[in-house]
């Protein structure tokens, strides 16, 4: 089975992209995004892609444009993560047969992401939020909807989350920052994945 988790590669270059991918796959997160703001993005997903795309749904992050959708899809992505939302770059991504994980903080947002057609919902930041926040926004979403929290949500409170009704997470910084080996990467993509489990109800 699957887990409800985004890998965020923040950062990663192409060179290291496959190595610090095979960490986090073997911890069993088989979702992972490296955002557009980091060094040579589509050659990394292009590497990506080729060395794991069987295994696992690969894309992009901090996508902004239709533009930017189309250029993933190219690269060989299956996944696009906004820090917004943006209905032009949801019904692209929807256009293209990609998942599509829109930014949200409002009721407004939600909906208007779920119009245009998003796979689910990236609460972002989670910690700006909060859990009360959340469980407001959770209250009027339709039955099924998929709610991610990204930005405050990790070992340490993943618990929480999940009993206020979170069904996934994306997780950035507490994965990988810039610089760290493989090794590091991994150990940090298990004890993020075994928070999780010891979440559920």
């Amino acid at each position: 089975m699957s887990l409800p988790l985004i890998g965020i590669l923040r950062g990663v270059t192409p060179d290291e992209a496959v190595d610090v991918a095979e960490a986090v796959l073997a911890a069993g997160i088989t979702q992972i995004e490296v955002p557009l703001n980091s060094p040579n993005p589509l050659e990394s997903i292009r590497r990506l892609v080729d060395a794991f795309g069987e295994r696992a749904v690969i894309g992009a992050g901090t996508v902004l444009t239709p533009a930017q959708v189309r250029e993933v899809h190219a690269a060989g992505g299956r996944l696009i993560v906004s820090p917004n939302c943006r209905p032009a770059v949801i019904e692209e991504t929807h256009k293209l047969g990609m998942a599509s994980w829109p930014g949200i903080v409002t009721p407004s947002e939600a909906f208007d992401a779920l119009d245009a057609g998003a796979t689910g919902l990236k609460l972002f930041p989670a910690v700006q939020v909060g859990l009360e926040g959340m469980k407001a926004v959770r209250a009027v979403l339709p039955a099924g909807t998929l709610l991610y929290a990204v930005g405050g949500a990790g070992v340490d409170n993943f618990a929480e989350w999940r009993a206020a009704g979170v069904d996934g997470a994306g997780l950035g910084s507490a994965l990988y920052k810039p610089g760290q080996s493989a090794s590091q990467v991994g150990k940090q993509a298990q004890a993020l994945v075994d928070a999780w489990l010891a979440g559920e109800q």
